[in-house]
């Protein structure tokens, strides 16, 4: 995941726009350590806003859970969304598989009716040698329940409905669910509005 500051355009603001944080991408081991180490790269800005601009199609479970933790510790707002580079202006995100543990975090969260949340159940590929052949095999391996318990504690910690984790172990890690207006409220994931 990458992380950059940008301003958003907005009629109201004209030359003196709020930058807010942009993190984009493939949610990895030291994505938290790397967000944290960017903050403290920005020191003390002071245009800088607490709004983290999310936009990923996931990544490592726990590294998305360490994120959120992160973002929850410095009162970040998270927005499902993205700002196009031209004209500073908010356009749709998505926040797929793991990024949604990643959202959970967001003291606040955003997510605009034209961006896109996703579910699927968790997975982790494993690497092995067929002995016979020597064929490099790639075996897709899930959860024994162990990472859905840490996942129910962790959504309840962060005040969303452990309903959303029971639909995602139920979803074919082949798809991904996209979570309705409804279900997004009924779960307590977010709002479509700051």
């Amino acid at each position: 995941m990458s992380f950059r500051l940008a301003t958003t355009a907005n009629a109201n603001c004209a030359d003196h726009c709020p930058r807010v944080i942009v993190a984009e991408g493939e949610i990895v081991e030291d994505t938290a350590d790397a967000f944290v180490g960017f903050l403290r790269e920005q020191g003390r800005e002071t245009e800088l806003r607490s709004i983290v601009l999310l936009d990923s199609p996931g990544g490592r479970v726990v590294a998305s859970m360490q994120l959120g933790q992160a973002l929850r510790r410095l009162g970040m707002a998270v927005i499902v969304a993205r700002v196009e580079t031209e004209s500073g202006a908010l356009v749709s995100g998505r926040c797929y598989s793991a990024c949604v543990y990643a959202l959970m975090g967001g003291r606040r969260r955003v997510i605009p009716r034209q961006s896109r949340v996703g579910v699927h159940r968790m997975f982790n590929y494993v690497d092995g040698v067929d002995p016979m052949s020597g064929e490099v095999l790639r075996e897709r391996r899930y959860d024994d329940g162990g990472m859905r318990r840490t996942l129910l504690r962790y959504s309840a910690s962060m005040g969303v409905s452990r309903d959303l984790i029971a639909l995602a172990e139920r979803t074919s890690p082949d798809r991904v669910h996209l979570l309705s207006a409804a279900e997004i409220a009924r779960w307590r994931l977010g709002s479509p509005r700051l």
